[in-house]
C-alpha cells in the first residue's frame, strides 16, 4: 500500500490519535505479530511522525453564509438580521443591492450606496461585503455565489420578499436547497422611519404654526384641536419591545482592562447614518475601549425640538452597540460629563465631533464638556462626513410625495405579513 492511497487512515490518525494508538497498544500487549499489521503504512513510521502522542487538529470546512438586502435608513432591525444570519455560519458575506435595482424594484433609496457600504462594513458580525449585488437571486447569481465565493447557503427573513411580478426573489435559492430562514426583527423597517420622519416634519409645522399664533395673542381652540389632531394622526409609535435578552445579543460583554484607555463620546445617535459610523471609527483609534453615551429622548427633544428623536432610546442604543468600532454605552448618559462619571468609567478622553445638530435649547445652557475641558482630557474630533440626521430627513423631505407614495405600496404588503404571521422558534 502506498500513502496517497490510504490517506483516509493518515486522517484517522491525525483526528483520532488516541483510538489508534489504542489499537496498536492493544495488538502489542496481546503479542500478535506485527507482521499482521505489515499493510498499514503508519507502522512504519516513527511514533513522532504517526503524531499518535501529539494532537493535531483536522481543520473544520467553515461555513459561509449569505444575505443580502438594501440597507437604507439602516436600523437595528438589519442589524439583528445580519446577527442571526451570521450565527448560522462561521462567516457572514453581505450583499448589498445596487441604486439601479432598489429603483426598479422598490423606488428610489434615501442613502447612496456609499453610505450603505459604509453601514453594513461598520456592523461587527459582517466579514465581507459584496456592492451592487442583484436584487433577485438569479440562477447565474447564485454560481457566482457557490462557485466564486464559496457561499453554503443564502439567508433571509421570514418575511416575503416579492419581485414586481408577484414571483418570490428567492425561489432559485429554496430550489437548491441552500436556503435558511431567520426571524424578522419586529417593530421597525426602513418604510417605518420614512413615515416617522414625515410625521415628524408635519408635527413640527403645525406645532411652530401654533407658536406663531401664540405670540400674536390667537392661542385659540381652533388651533389647539389641530395641534392635537396632527399629533395624534401623524405619530408614529414605535412598536419595538426592548428586552434585556435583545442588548446581551448585542453586546460584546467585555469590559476594559485594568490599563486601559477609555475613551467617550456621547450624542442621541438618532437614525444611525455613515457620519456616525466614520466617526466612531476615529473616536475608537484614539484608544483600546470607546464608550458612547446616548442620550435620553427628552434631552434630545429639550435641545433640539419636539419632534425629535426619530428613534427612541433602546433602538438608538442597539444601533450604537451593533457597531464594531463600540465597546460599550450607557444608555441615558447625562449630556452634562461630571468628574463622578469621568472616575467611575475611567475615562481618559473626551471627545466630540465637529459636525452635529443645531442646538435649539437657550444659549444660558452651560458647556456640558466644562469638566473633562478644565481636566484637559477634551479633543475636538474632526468629523470625517458631513451628514447629519436632519440632512438625511431633509432628502426624504424633498421627495416626500416619491416616499408617501412608497409607503402606501410598503404597508400593504406589511399588513399582510403581520395577517398571515406565524410563530417562529429563531432568534
Amino acid at each position: 500500500m502506498d500513502y496517497e492511497s490510504n490517506s483516509w487512515i493518515w486522517e484517522g490518525v491525525y483526528c483520532h490519535p488516541h483510538l489508534f494508538g489504542g489499537l496498536v497498544l492493544t495488538a502489542a500487549l496481546l503479542g500478535l505479530s506485527t507482521s499482521y499489521f505489515s499493510g498499514i503504512p503508519y507502522l512504519s513510521y516513527s511514533w513522532h511522525d504517526l503524531g499518535i502522542f501529539q494532537k493535531k487538529k483536522c481543520e473544520k470546512k467553515r461555513i459561509r453564509v449569505y444575505m443580502d438586502g438594501c440597507f437604507d435608513l439602516m436600523h437595528y432591525g438589519h442589524a439583528n438580521a445580519l446577527r442571526q444570519a451570521k450565527a448560522l455560519g462561521d462567516e457572514l458575506v453581505v450583499g448589498i443591492v445596487s441604486d439601479e435595482e432598489i429603483v426598479a424594484n422598490k423606488g428610489p433609496p434615501v442613502l447612496s450606496m456609499e453610505e450603505r457600504l459604509t453601514l453594513v462594513s461598520g456592523l461587527k458580525w459582517v466579514d465581507e461585503v459584496i456592492a451592487n449585488a442583484p436584487y433577485e437571486i438569479t440562477e447565474q447569481f447564485m454560481k457566482t455565489l457557490f462557485n466564486e465565493h464559496k457561499i453554503d447557503y443564502i439567508i433571509h427573513g421570514d418575511d416575503p420578499c416579492l419581485l414586481p411580478d408577484g414571483t418570490d426573489a428567492y425561489a432559485l435559492a429554496k430550489k437548491a436547497g441552500r436556503y435558511k430562514q431567520i426571524k424578522r426583527t419586529e417593530g421597525v423597517s426602513s418604510t417605518d422611519i420614512v413615515g416617522r420622519i414625515l410625521s415628524s416634519v408635519k408635527e413640527a409645522k403645525v406645532s411652530e404654526n401654533y407658536t406663531d399664533a401664540s405670540s400674536l395673542g390667537k392661542p385659540d381652540s381652533k388651533n389647539s384641536i389641530k395641534t392635537g389632531e396632527s399629533q395624534e394622526k401623524c405619530s408614529n409609535i414605535s412598536h419595538f419591545l426592548p428586552t434585556s435578552r435583545r442588548i446581551v445579543q448585542f453586546s460584546n460583554g467585555k469590559g476594559p482592562g485594568p490599563n486601559a484607555r477609555v475613551v467617550y463620546i456621547d450624542g442621541a445617535f438618532d437614525v444611525f447614518h455613515a457620519g456616525h459610523v466614520e466617526i466612531l471609527k476615529n473616536a475608537r483609534q484614539l484608544g483600546d475601549f470607546l464608550l458612547v453615551g446616548i442620550h435620553t429622548d427628552q434631552t434630545i427633544s429639550a435641545n433640539r425640538g419636539s419632534h425629535y428623536p426619530i428613534m427612541h432610546l433602546h433602538e438608538r442604543s442597539l444601533s450604537v452597540l451593533a457597531c464594531r468600532f463600540v465597546d460599550e454605552v450607557i444608555i441615558g448618559a447625562p449630556r452634562k460629563i461630571t468628574k463622578d462619571m469621568i472616575t467611575t468609567f475611567n475615562i481618559s478622553l473626551v471627545v466630540h465631533g465637529t459636525v452635529a445638530e443645531a442646538n435649539h435649547s437657550n444659549s444660558g445652557e452651560t458647556d456640558p464638556y466644562e469638566v473633562p475641558k478644565s481636566m484637559g482630557i477634551f479633543r475636538m474630533l474632526e468629523s470625517p462626513m458631513n451628514i447629519t440626521t436632519t440632512s438625511v430627513a431633509q432628502r426624504i423631505i424633498a421627495n416626500h410625495e416619491v416616499y408617501m407614495k412608497r409607503n402606501a405600496k410598503k404597508e400593504k404588503s406589511e399588513r399582510k405579513y403581520y395577517a398571515d404571521k406565524q410563530y417562529l422558534l429563531a432568534d
